[in-house]
């Protein structure tokens, strides 16, 4: 039983719950796990538990007897979220590069293949000087392409359609778009704890329990007056915004600009906001 104030038998198991549903969100965000959030529009389970949370967090009675158990999960939960949503979005950025390459590549082959295909003067050359930049099966297709003698021919055939193949698969990056749209999945999941269970965070002081902790580890304790003034203005989660600054202030606007210009859908008008009042507890 929490040693935090709470007298009511109700509220001592609601408690109890409301860790075994942080304890749940954890598990759905955490990359290793094998269920994770697939799309957080359907998935109404993934949205009951952070409403049980955010409701438990805001409906709480006497916010300076929180129990110091939810509030260091419910605060762990949001920064192993925004841990997650910086990941997301390095990642991201790398897809975003990865096209980026993945397209000058494919405009690079279209001109040696046209320079191969007419013969030109240069063309083992320039064969020769792209070398580094395709895998050795292109770079042997190229060469059968430039020396055929007859453009009927089976081989000649076999060669263009795999190149023209290599072309596309490099112009459309279907492979990275998939990957986009996954990311962008975790990342409204991740997003929506940020804003649910991090906003309803701000109404409560740390509690006394957390403070006498940190003090320990960090400094001798301070006077009474002064820790009791500390209680109130210092101490609640709007007064460390170290955390949701972070996630605030992530390349997030950008990077989601960047994804839409590659035709991925992922609207920054489109992310949960709170709900206002919620209902009952979960």
């Amino acid at each position: 039983m929490s040693k935090s104030g709470i007298v009511n038998v109700r509220m001592v198991i609601t408690e109890e719950k409301i860790l075994m549903n942080i304890d749940k969100v954890q598990k759905l965000i955490n990359p290793k796990s094998k269920k994770q959030i697939v799309q957080l529009e359907d998935d109404t389970y993934f949205k009951d538990l952070v409403e049980s949370i955010k409701t438990y967090l805001i409906e709480y009675p006497k916010k300076k007897n929180f129990p110091a158990s939810v509030y260091k999960a419910a605060y762990g939960l949001v920064e192993f979220a925004t841990n997650q949503f910086e990941e997301n979005t390095k990642r991201i950025e790398e897809l975003i590069r990865q096209r980026e390459e993945n397209i000058a590549l494919a405009g690079k082959l279209k001109e040696i293949l046209e320079a191969v295909e007419e013969k030109e003067a240069d063309w083992k050359s320039r064969v020769k000087e792209v070398e580094e930049d395709f895998s050795e099966d292109i770079i042997e297709t190229l060469n059968i392409v430039g020396k055929a003698k007859n453009d009927k021919s089976q081989n000649y055939q076999d060669a263009m359609k795999l190149l023209n193949a290599r072309i596309n698969n490099l112009e459309s990056n279907l492979h990275i778009e998939i990957d986009m749209e996954r990311i962008e999945d975790r990342s409204k999941a991740l997003s929506y704890i940020g804003i649910e269970i991090a906003d309803a965070l701000k109404s409560i002081p740390t509690p006394v329990e957390e403070i006498q902790e940190q003090q320990v580890v960090e400094e001798p304790q301070e006077p009474a007056v002064q820790e009791e003034q500390q209680y109130v203005e210092e101490t609640t989660f709007e007064a460390k915004p170290s955390l949701w600054q972070r996630f605030k202030n992530s390349k997030f606007v950008r990077v989601i600009k960047a994804i839409t210009r590659m035709r991925i859908v992922f609207d920054y008008d489109a992310l949960p906001e709170g709900r206002g009042d919620s209902n009952q507890n979960q």
